[in-house]
């Protein structure tokens, strides 16, 4: 593993955290918006306010987007020389590992919060006084992103290149 830059650990983390998170909010609006066209059918009203659910799944997309923006400010020119000094590959392992764990995480809440606000449809559909309650467990769900958003930040400070000689 030595011999793989730590560049192309970097750029694969980078590609994770937005590649991964942006398939959970895909995955997310596919689960909540089948169940919602689906619910609709009996209860016309419910379309306008549950959309609030796919708005929560598009958040999860943006937080995969936000830590590739920091993820990419944290990349720095090294000396050839210096490309596999201990500093340069832990700041690209350091990037690496933010950026899954911020996929990831956000993977799982583009799912939780899909699968949330699909019976949050179909429950608003039946009883539209359970549409709050659900909600505020859909809120819950979706601050599992922004837990990884904050661990992948943490750990992307670690990324220090060496400096640069003159």
């Amino acid at each position: 593993m030595v011999q793989i830059s730590p560049y192309t650990f970097s750029a694969i983390g980078i590609a994770i955290s937005i590649g991964v998170s942006v398939l959970g909010a895909a995955w997310g609006i596919y689960i909540t918006g089948s169940s919602l066209i689906g619910a609709a059918i009996k209860a016309p009203r419910i379309t306008s306010k549950n959309l609030i659910s796919v708005i929560f799944c598009e958040a999860v997309a943006i937080y995969g987007v936000i830590v590739a923006i920091i993820l990419q400010t944290k990349l720095e020119s090294v000396p050839a020389s210096k490309m596999y000094a201990p500093e340069s590959l832990r700041a690209g392992y350091a990037i690496f590992a933010s950026g899954i764990i911020v996929g990831f995480a956000n993977l799982v809440c583009g799912l939780c919060v899909g699968i949330i606000g699909s019976s949050c449809a179909l429950s608003d559909a039946q009883n539209s006084s359970l549409f709050v309650k659900i909600l505020v467990i859909e809120i819950f769900g979706s601050a599992l992103g922004l837990f990884g958003v904050i661990v992948g930040i943490i750990m992307s400070a670690q990324a220090t290149w060496p400096a640069k000689t003159a």
